[in-house]
């Protein structure tokens, strides 16, 4: 199984973060116990598309950053993906979203040309069932939170930079794990309040 989408439009612009991220540099340090804002930026330096695969079984990830959303760009993201998945996988399962893109005439080509493809379209208002979406969160958080990015180039290299050091660190992913701060539940019909 493999999950495929795009994120974006991702724009050259300063995304906000846990820190202030100035358009220029700053005359006077900060006041301490000051709430954090961020400054405005009117990015219009540059957007595109990044397109991902993503396989929740061994938590690879694979990026590709595209001007626009066209077929054409999807029929070829098609193409890199076929030759990133290795070929002793007889069936590729790959979970997609209704976009019109996904549906078009050079998709099913790419299909008769791969027989071993097989879409399947998560229904209407359920992004949640493609897992590739909770990963958009970690790349954003990875690649493009709380910095700047003056040109589409710089957005690009971040986001390659963050999906390499991924995929060094990469682990399956579980759907509906346990959040890490969250007490394990005891087994049992239910449990006893706690006595103050």
């Amino acid at each position: 199984m493999i999950c495929l989408d795009q994120m974006g439009p991702v724009a050259a612009k300063s995304y906000p973060g846990q820190h202030l991220v100035r358009t220029e540099p700053a005359e006077a340090p900060p006041r301490p116990a000051q709430r954090a804002t961020q400054e405005i930026d009117y990015g219009r330096r540059g957007k595109g598309y990044i397109f991902g695969a993503f396989r929740p079984v061994t938590g690879e990830a694979l990026t590709k950053d595209y001007l626009g959303r066209t077929i054409t760009n999807w029929v070829d993201f098609l193409g890199h993906v076929e030759q990133w998945v290795p070929p002793e996988h007889e069936r590729l399962y790959a979970i997609v979203d209704n976009l019109n893109v996904h549906r078009a005439t050079d998709v099913l080509l790419f299909c008769l040309h791969h027989p071993r493809w097989e879409f399947v379209f998560q229904p209407k208002y359920a992004a949640y069932l493609n897992l590739i979406e909770p990963w958009w969160k970690t790349l954003r958080s990875l690649a493009l939170k709380g910095r700047r990015f003056e040109t589409w180039d710089e957005v690009v290299k971040a986001i390659e930079e963050a999906t390499v050091y991924w995929n060094n660190h990469r682990h399956p992913y579980i759907w509906g794990r346990r959040r890490r701060h969250r007490p394990r539940r005891k087994s049992g019909i239910a449990a006893l309040p706690k006595a103050a």
